[in-house]
Parts: C-alpha cells; sequence; structure tokens
C-alpha cells in the first residue's frame, strides 16, 4: 500500500500543508459578486487553516472519518424522500434521508449527480437528485442546515460534475458554458475566466460550491477518451485555458478541481470500466500532461482529482488513485499542491478492485485528502475507523487530510451565496455566449457571405437531437430561412455517431463535439461548434447565414482538413 512512501511524505510535507491553506485567492480581474477572505497574515482565529487546525484537534475518530467522506444520496429533498429513495439510502447508508447521512457520518461533503442521455460519465451515477435551480437550492440548504449542527459549524462542501458539454448536471434554468474544446476553439482565456465566472455564479447560487472542473487532460491528435471534454491537444494552450477556468471559478466562489490527474488524454480505455494503461515516459509525462496541472496550480486551484490510471513510468500496474509515488512524490511533492485530493469515484471499476473499506484505507493512505462516492459507505467508514485501531490508517494521515477538508470549508465560508433570483441573467448568458460564438469553426466552405442560399433548406440529425434540430430551425428562420422538408440539408452530428457514414449527402454537416467525425464526409460545407446548446445553434445560424464569421480554429488536427478555412 505504499505505507511507508506515504509516512514520509507526510512527515515531509504535514507543517507547510496545514499552514498553507488551500492555495492562493483569486488574482489578476475583479473577484465579481463574490468576496474572497483569504488566510490571514498572522494565523489568527480568522485564518481558514489556524481554524481548521484547532477544530480538528478536539474531533472524535467518528467526525475525522467524516471529514473525508463524500458520498451520493438518493432523493431531490434533504429532509424528504420517496419510498424507493429511502429504501436505496438504507441499502447505501443505513438512514433514509440525505440530511441525516450528513449528520450520522459527520460528512465534510455531498456530491450531487444527474443521470443523463448521452453522458459517458453515467454508469457510475446511481441516482439522480437534480432537476432545477430552486429544487437544488432547496436541497443544499437543508444540507446545510444539518451541517450547521455538526461540531465544525462549516459549510457542506456539494459537489457536482458541471463540466458543460457532454457531461452536464444542471442543464436546464443556469448559464450553459459550450465544451471545453469549444473554449480551445475560441483561444481566448479572457473570455473563458469571464465565461467560468459567470456559470460558476449560477452555481453558487444554487448551493453548490464544488465544481469537478475543469479537465486538465490534453488530448492526443486522435481525441482518445476524454474528446470534448478536453481544451485540446497542445499542452501550452491547454494550459492556459485551464489557468483561465480556474482563476473564473474562483472569482464566483467556487473551489475548481483539475481532473484527472496525472492526465486521462492520451488512453482510449475509460477509467469507468477498465484501467487505462498511460505508456509515456516521464519526460513525456512532464512535457505533454503534466503543464496543464501545473498551470492550474499557480492559478490556486483548491482540489485535483486522482485519476483511475496505470501510469506505467511512475508505479506501474498500480492505479495513480492509489499509488503514493504519483500523489505525494509527484503531486505534492513535485508540482508543489497544498490543497485537497480527492479521489475519482470509487465505484469506477479500478477502485473496485478492493472490498469498500480496503479502498478507502488504500486510497486515503497514498494521499488522497477526499474519498468520492464510496460504494458502500457503511463499509467505507467501518474500514477506516477500523484501520485506524489496527494502524494501518496513521491518524496523522487522517488529521492531515480531515484538516485539508475543513480549511477548504472554512475558506468557502468567506463568500456570500448569491440570490437565486440571479440565476441565468442576461450578463452571465451573455458572457457564455460570447464564447461560443467565438468558437465556431468553419473546415471548409467559403469564408465570405451564405453558406447555404437563403430559402428552403431542411435540418437533420441522429435520433435524440430534436431540441438541437429545433433550436437550430428557429435561428436558421430567424435568418430568413423557410425550414421543412426541401432544400439544402444542414446536418448536425456529435458525441455517439462516430460510425454513422458521412460521404455523401448534406450540403453542410455540423460536428457538435469534436470535430475529428467531419474526416470522412464529403459535405462542400463542414463546421464544428463542439457543443449542441441552444447559444451554440444560435451562433451556427449566424455563420451560416453569413451573418457573423466563423473565427474558431480547431483545438487538435483533423486529418484532411485545416485547424480553419478561414482564420489561419
Amino acid at each position: 500500500m505504499g505505507r511507508v512512501r506515504a509516512l514520509a511524505g507526510i512527515a515531509a510535507l504535514t507543517a507547510m500543508t496545514l499552514l498553507a491553506g488551500c492555495g492562493p485567492g483569486p488574482s489578476g480581474a475583479s473577484a465579481g459578486p463574490a468576496t474572497w477572505r483569504g488566510p490571514s497574515a498572522t494565523g489568527s482565529a480568522t485564518d481558514p487553516a489556524a481554524r481548521a487546525s484547532a477544530l480538528v484537534a478536539g474531533f472524535s475518530d467518528e467526525d475525522l472519518v467524516g471529514q473525508v467522506l463524500m458520498p451520493f444520496a438518493y432523493g431531490e429533498d434533504a429532509t424528504k424522500a420517496s419510498s424507493q429513495a429511502a429504501t436505496a439510502n438504507r441499502g447505501y447508508a443505513g438512514v433514509d434521508t440525505a440530511a441525516q447521512m450528513v449528520e450520522k457520518y459527520r460528512l465534510g461533503g455531498l456530491i450531487l449527480m444527474n443521470r443523463a442521455a448521452g453522458d459517458p460519465t453515467a454508469s457510475t451515477n446511481k441516482t439522480s437528485n437534480i432537476t432545477s435551480p430552486a429544487q437544488v437550492r432547496t436541497l443544499t440548504d437543508g444540507l446545510q442546515r444539518v451541517a450547521a449542527t455538526l461540531p465544525s459549524r462549516a459549510p457542506l462542501l456539494v459537489a457536482t460534475d458541471q463540466e458543460y458539454g457532454v457531461v452536464n448536471r444542471l442543464r436546464d434554468g443556469v448559464t450553459q458554458l459550450p465544451s471545453a474544446m469549444a473554449f480551445g476553439a475560441a483561444g481566448d482565456p479572457a473570455l473563458t475566466r469571464a465565461a467560468w465566472a459567470a456559470a460558476g455564479s449560477d452555481l453558487r447560487a444554487v448551493g453548490i460550491n464544488v465544481d469537478f472542473a475543469p479537465i486538465a487532460d490534453v488530448v492526443e491528435q486522435g481525441g482518445g477518451v476524454i474528446g470534448s471534454r478536453s481544451y485540446g491537444s497542445d499542452p501550452a494552450a491547454v494550459s492556459g485555458q485551464v489557468r483561465a477556468a480556474v482563476q473564473g471559478l474562483r472569482d464566483a466562489g467556487l473551489a475548481a478541481t483539475l481532473k484527472h490527474f496525472p492526465g486521462h488524454g492520451h488512453t482510449n480505455g475509460d477509467s469507468h470500466t477498465q484501467l487505462p494503461v498511460l505508456g509515456q515516459s516521464r519526460d513525456q509525462l512532464a512535457a505533454g500532461d503534466l503543464p496543464p496541472f501545473s498551470a492550474g496550480i499557480g492559478a490556486g486551484v483548491d482540489l485535483v482529482m486522482s485519476g483511475h490510471l496505470d501510469v506505467r513510468a511512475i508505479d506501474p500496474g498500480v492505479p495513480a488513485s492509489f499509488s503514493s509515488k504519483v500523489l505525494i512524490d509527484l503531486l505534492r511533492g513535485q508540482l508543489g499542491f497544498r490543497g485537497v485530493v480527492v479521489s475519482d469515484a470509487l465505484n469506477m471499476a479500478p477502485a473496485q478492485k478492493y472490498p469498500p473499506g480496503e479502498a478507502a484505507v488504500r486510497a486515503l493512505v497514498a494521499g488522497n485528502d477526499l474519498l468520492l462516492m464510496p460504494p458502500d459507505l457503511t463499509a467505507a467508514q467501518r474500514g477506516l475507523l477500523d484501520g485506524l485501531r489496527s494502524g494501518q490508517l496513521p491518524k496523522q494521515r487522517l488529521v492531515e487530510a480531515a484538516t485539508r477538508v475543513l480549511t477548504l470549508r472554512l475558506r468557502l465560508a468567506g463568500y456570500r451565496q448569491p440570490d437565486l433570483a440571479s440565476v441565468a441573467g442576461a450578463p452571465r448568458q451573455a458572457a457564455a455566449a460570447k464564447v461560443t460564438a467565438a468558437a465556431v469553426t468553419l473546415l471548409r466552405g467559403g469564408c465570405q457571405g451564405p453558406l447555404v442560399p437563403r430559402g428552403p433548406v431542411r435540418v437533420t440529425a441522429s435520433s435524440g437531437r430534436d431540441q438541437q434540430t429545433r433550436w437550430l430551425s428557429e435561428a436558421l428562420r430567424a435568418q430568413g430561412y423557410a425550414v421543412g422538408q426541401s432544400g439544402p440539408e444542414v446536418r448536425l452530428v456529435g458525441y455517439g455517431d462516430e460510425k454513422t457514414d458521412l460521404s455523401s449527402g448534406a450540403a453542410v454537416t455540423v460536428a457538435m463535439d469534436e470535430p475529428l467525425i467531419l474526416a470522412g464526409s464529403k459535405s462542400p460545407v463542414l463546421l464544428a461548434t463542439y457543443s449542441s446548446s441552444q447559444a451554440a445553434m444560435t451562433s451556427l445560424a449566424a455563420v451560416i447565414a453569413g451573418a457573423a464569421p466563423a473565427p474558431g480554429r480547431s483545438p487538435l488536427d483533423v486529418p484532411g482538413l485545416p485547424r480553419s478555412g478561414c482564420v489561419r
């Protein structure tokens, strides 16, 4: 389990880490509507790290263990649950409701989730408890009322995977950003920061204070399993985007998370179902995978998520999420990260090679501070408590982890929560729309005037894309087109359409996910939006009509096509 190495790392880093807090506060542009109250220079009672250290010193073993657990819960309300949700909660944690779970296990955090069609992460999402901004705010308010009664009196970490694009938990009623790859195509970190600050303010208003974003993975030219969730294939460009996204989220008062350390981009294996192998050398990792993580750490990111990845050059055969060589030696020792390391979900296949209790102990000893989504919460808690008593889990390691988590919780208490009425306001949506319009890329076709003559036109897409078809049809009508069953075809393709035959037919083919799918298309006009949001369809219609340019550049190579047919 790497216990000797882990203890050596703990001894070397404990003093620095516990007093340093969770990284610097926002820098550069104005912090926007949230007010950041950083650690004081004197280490007084207002210093989150000092307060956390003092509180943890008085915690029971159960309170210490609770700090490092971030499970999920069934039900859309904190204190009420349907009979089905209550039954599921009893099987998972021996309680009926989410509020009871927080109280019984003295939790440091809880993750909210939503299972959606076309989501590549859906296999591990065991429930859906996100429906609308108002519902989420009611749920999170109820959870925080319970957290306020626990010994720490600190806000609960309420997290979700709001990456936008294909991984997008709250889709309705909030500001919607395009995918990471769209930001890479737009190539403007200032727009990136403003957009993430806008969307982050919406998340903060509904009570989410931790976003498991941005993705820091650099993809290969072939896209790999991460696809449009990545900002692109160039480490320097991705680093700039990651830095800006972290700054934007922190401007909004959210804790940002880099994932999946040390980089999931150079693999076609999906860590939800298998242990992907990373075959890069140490030099290749340093040059191609680690720069965005370093950039995010330099921007003050609060969390880094450890990936279930077999990094052969560092600790062959051991998932990075269970490797002290990766998490302590590399992440903390070489990259200097001082914040919270959160494991990727422990209900994913590589983590379930161990029983839940053993997995929890191994993950914590390896250097994780927060254990995400254990498959059996009762067993995970019992395993950690038994590990403390047996010495398998050194108490010093648990205290260190709990202190880091509590420091973050106390730091987040320094931000005021925006009013729910501010969600999806015009300024926030405008910030997102700027990026969306800047991302539209023309890979084949003319750069002046309409790409399709005004007149009859038909919009097609694969099944399951009726909403996008409607949005684009409405936007084209607003540009003067008669949309119906005749005329040139505008075909929308995206995630899940990789095996679609695009060798003939449409006048225009549009990639709404990564653009690699366009390599086989014979359409005279090829466009990429990288996203399927309503704003993306509106921007697309303007480009088709010749009312707006296509200013984006593909952030990865598409065989046989330029990065842009209009922009050098």
